[in-house]
């Protein structure tokens, strides 16, 4: 189950038995630079012959040499659609030398080369992707897809030849976060989740060096007086586990980019007990952990220059006779307390002592948090868009171009103070973890914002000291961003994009492990300004 690098080669299409070339809807084949003029023109004329027409998502399997090699007996010819070089015509490529490695696969290939697709990136990212598929747990199917090994067809420049590893890197990180989530709750619980991810980071050889990895326990909550976690673990018999992640790939000194994420590895809703149906898939609720985890492996492999630090709580919200009831009162890290109205509302609690730890401890500069939080934000934006509430424009700014580029999307949603009343009046505490059923999104980041040390107390639109205006014109008056010396935090609601039904293109069917590659992209574009 390790997602370690695949082998790379790139010397001759000699060493492949299948080819993956590409053709756009003008008619233009992409074939490698070595082929021979009367190869390109045999399959040229096979093409025509079969009605290809390069549309997107189109492909077909031909069998014979054409020129590629004597080893070479099976190429799939994948439709590209439209050239371009904005993020959609990537994407185009990106789903479809995935469609053309499924296909290769079932044609029981093992080595497949791709040939330059004009955007080796996303090229490498849909053949890795498409690669994946969960059967750890079928008898004598274990590893299938990691026998199969990837690589390109005669890139000649540095920058070719990196493009095409550092997609295969982000596109592993993606099949690691999807892994993460999908594997069964007993064969991921918080201890099992902290030590398969000190085995990949031992396997990129970093650990100790540029990323230090501090597994904490039970006891390490109570010193830092983490009662918001400690109240959601109470009713599991596995022990909590926190992982606090040092990378440090930039300049001694700098200030850091932190990252949360909620890893509720089993979620029963506690006393306040989910359904039965579909409860299995709360298996995925370690989503924000996944992702985060996969993410911080991607920036490691790539030896990105940036300094990172991370908190991870993980834990189980169970029913038992030592679980926090409707009612309780908890006191946060933050000294801040929290009435529980709904156990089922866990993810705010375990973040919010996440948050106020990574903020007052590292005083990061940017500050972002994932986390599956809220069926409200699968009811809004579906599995088309993450939501993000950033206190930042320029972080938004800077998220939504991840995202586009990954094409893993985000949709900005209000962060604002206007909801603090929901979650501040009618309660005993100084909080409570559920603002009712309306806007019920916008709460729960507003819940979480309310732990981070250092940010400002504006939401990119309005400042909002004291009560709140419900002035439409005043929540939409937009004010720049945060000051000097401030966090600028965005949280990122991932309900709705935490699984999928589509086994099309570089999808499959289960836990996506979005938005892995677009995180990674966010540190790739800071760190290169």
């Amino acid at each position: 189950m390790t997602t370690a690098l695949r082998n790379f080669h790139t010397s001759s299409a000699k060493l492949h038995d299948a080819a993956i070339v590409g053709l756009h809807a003008d008619g233009q084949l992409l074939v490698p630079r070595s082929i021979a003029a009367n190869g390109k023109d045999s399959l040229t004329t096979i093409l025509k012959a079969a009605g290809a027409k390069g549309k997107a998502g189109e492909s077909r399997v031909f069998y014979g040499d054409f020129g590629l090699g004597s080893e070479v007996q099976k190429v799939a010819v994948v439709g590209l659609g439209k050239q371009g070089t904005s993020a959609a015509a990537k994407d185009r490529v990106r789903a479809a030398v995935a469609t053309g490695v499924k296909a290769l696969k079932a044609q029981e290939a093992k080595d497949i080369g791709i040939a330059g697709m004009g955007h080796d990136q996303a090229a490498a990212e849909g053949a890795s992707l498409g690669l994946y598929n969960f059967n750890y747990f079928k008898s004598g199917k274990k590893g299938a897809a990691e026998d199969i090994k990837i690589s390109a067809l005669d890139l000649e420049s540095p920058d070719e030849i990196q493009a095409f590893k550092n997609g295969l890197i982000q596109a592993q990180a993606q099949n690691l976060a999807r892994i993460l989530m999908e594997t069964p709750a007993n064969h991921m619980t918080p201890t099992l989740f902290a030590e398969r991810f000190l085995k990949e980071v031992e396997a990129l050889g970093l650990e100790g060096n540029k990323l230090k990895v501090h597994v904490r326990d039970q006891a390490w909550a109570e010193e830092h007086k983490m009662g918001a976690f400690l109240s959601v673990s109470r009713g599991s018999d596995e022990p909590l586990k926190f992982l606090e992640i040092q990378y440090e790939g930039g300049k001694a000194g700098d200030r850091p980019l932190g990252l949360v994420g909620k890893g509720v590895t089993f979620d029963t809703g506690g006393i306040s007990i989910k359904p039965s149906a579909n409860m299995s898939a709360m298996k995925g609720d370690m989503g924000g952990a996944a992702t985060v985890a996969a993410a911080i492996w991607g920036i490691a492999a790539l030896n990105l220059p940036i300094n990172l630090v991370a908190g991870i709580p993980l834990c189980e919200n169970m029913p038992s006779g030592r679980a926090t009831k409707p009612g309780d009162v908890v006191t946060s890290m933050s000294g801040k307390t929290i009435e529980v109205d709904n156990t089922d509302a866990e993810g705010r609690l375990i973040l919010a002592d996440a948050l106020t730890f990574i903020s007052k401890t590292y005083k990061p500069h940017t500050l972002i948090d994932l986390a599956t939080l809220t069926g409200a934000m699968d009811v809004a934006l579906g599995g088309a868009y993450a939501g993000v509430f950033s206190t930042s424009n320029s972080l938004w700014s800077e998220l939504d171009a991840a995202g586009e580029e990954a094409h893993e999307a985000f949709w900005r949603m209000p962060l604002h103070s206007v909801y603090l009343p929901q979650i501040t009046t009618n309660t005993v505490a100084d909080l409570i973890n559920t603002g009712g059923r309306s806007a019920g999104s916008c709460t729960a980041a507003i819940f979480l914002r309310e732990f981070v040390h250092g940010v400002e107390r504006d939401d990119g639109f309005a400042q909002a000291e004291d009560e709140p205006s419900t002035e439409v014109g005043t929540l939409l008056e937009t004010t720049g961003d945060v000051k000097a010396g401030s966090v600028r935090y965005a949280h990122i609601d991932i309900a709705g994009v935490m699984d999928t039904t589509s086994n099309a293109g570089y999808n499959a069917k289960g836990m996506t492990g979005r938005p892995a590659r677009a995180l990674i992209e966010f540190a790739k574009k800071f760190s290169s300004n």
